[in-house]
């Protein structure tokens, strides 16, 4: 008998290879995807100008940075934005300012579409190469009420889904419904309630990486997971001889990996 259901994540057109230069930006999920890309040690820039949790902010982002990715994860995670009324432009952070210099409102289906693709044009304009990956952050905003947190999840959807079905370029990657259909028990959560645990975050990464990963990004993974532990241990004495030994051969195999793959950065 099998007790969970297993969301389909199906290969895009494309893979990742190892040391691929990889953009992520969006809402915290990006952040928790974003850091293991760099661990596993691809050329990742994530989240340069901080969090973004809209459409809007992440064409922003784009824009700011100067970053021509091969791919690009964009995490959507809310259609509200926040608009200044001196201005009348949407800000990316409110920076505690009283709130009644801003406006609250909800962006339309239509309106997300544009801002993506607007983000999409602009990342094609500097690699004509380049992937995009969207997907839908899975955290729930309990400040807007449970009910209206789903309506904005579902704004999202239909916006990532119209995309993907206008632009080859663009792939989704269901995260939000692996996170509510595979791990709906609330064991996979922090204590909040409302973010997916370390354990979930893993097992997401795991279901991404046998989707998009390359053979060769998947052997790279697996030959630089020693030297990593190795790096990462604390001993007890530092000054022993057996850790100088043990360290000093780390760095041996470090060596010759990085030789093996050139792009590999410290």
């Amino acid at each position: 008998m099998d007790f969970r259901t297993i969301v389909d994540v199906p290969r895009p057109g494309f893979e990742i290879g190892p040391q691929e230069r990889i953009l992520c930006v969006g809402s915290c999920f990006a952040d928790s995807i974003g850091r293991r890309f760099m661990e596993e040690k691809f050329r990742a820039t994530v989240n340069p100008f901080g969090v973004m949790y809209n459409p809007a902010s992440i064409l922003h982002t784009v824009e700011r940075t100067d970053c021509a990715p091969r791919v690009a994860f964009l995490t959507l995670g809310t259609n509200h934005v926040y608009i200044l009324n001196e201005t009348g432009e949407i800000v990316d952070n409110c920076r505690k300012r009283p709130q009644r210099l801003f406006t609250e409102r909800e962006l339309s289906v239509d309106e997300c579409v544009d801002y993506l693709q607007q983000a999409v044009g602009e990342l094609a304009r500097r690699n004509p190469e380049v992937r995009v990956v969207l997907t839908v952050s899975p955290i729930r905003y309990a400040k807007y009420g449970y009910h209206a947190s789903q309506l904005s999840k579902a704004t999202l959807l239909m916006a990532a889904d119209r995309l993907v079905k206008a632009d080859p370029r663009c792939t989704y990657f269901p995260a939000y419904e692996i996170v509510l259909d595979e791990l709906r028990d609330y064991r996979f959560y922090t204590p909040d309630m409302l973010h997916p645990s370390q354990q979930a975050v893993d097992y997401i990464w795991e279901r991404l990486a046998e989707a998009y990963l390359s053979p060769a990004a998947r052997r790279f993974i697996e030959e630089w997971r020693p030297i990593k532990e190795a790096l990462g241990h604390r001993p007890f004495n530092p000054e022993s001889c057996e850790y100088k030994a043990f360290m000093q051969k780390t760095q041996e195999r470090l060596a010759a990996l990085k030789a093996r793959y050139p792009l590999m950065e410290d």
